[in-house]
């Protein structure tokens, strides 16, 4: 049986270097004040909330202060998405 010719292979050529280009940040100096200034309203309204039994920050709104007050905390936590 015949044998079967070999294949020469190509040497390794490797890739070009690339060049280190740099990473371009933004200054988001507000972000982190934000951030937590609205952890600290949501944290501050739940606890006046439970504190005055309901009567304050806003009578109206009755147990529906706690949904704004993690809406504050939730608002930080999406705030906080833009910190880098």
């Amino acid at each position: 049986m015949p044998k079967s010719r070999i294949r020469k292979k190509a040497d390794f050529t490797p890739p070009p270097a690339k060049q280190a280009q740099a990473i371009r940040l933004t200054n988001r100096a507000w972000v982190a004040p934000v951030m937590l200034a609205m952890f600290l309203i949501g944290l501050v309204w739940i606890v006046v909330f439970y504190v005055t039994d309901g009567s304050l920050p806003v009578d109206s709104l009755d147990n529906w202060n706690i949904v704004v007050g993690f809406g504050f905390i939730a608002a930080g936590f999406g705030v906080s998405t833009q910190w880098k």
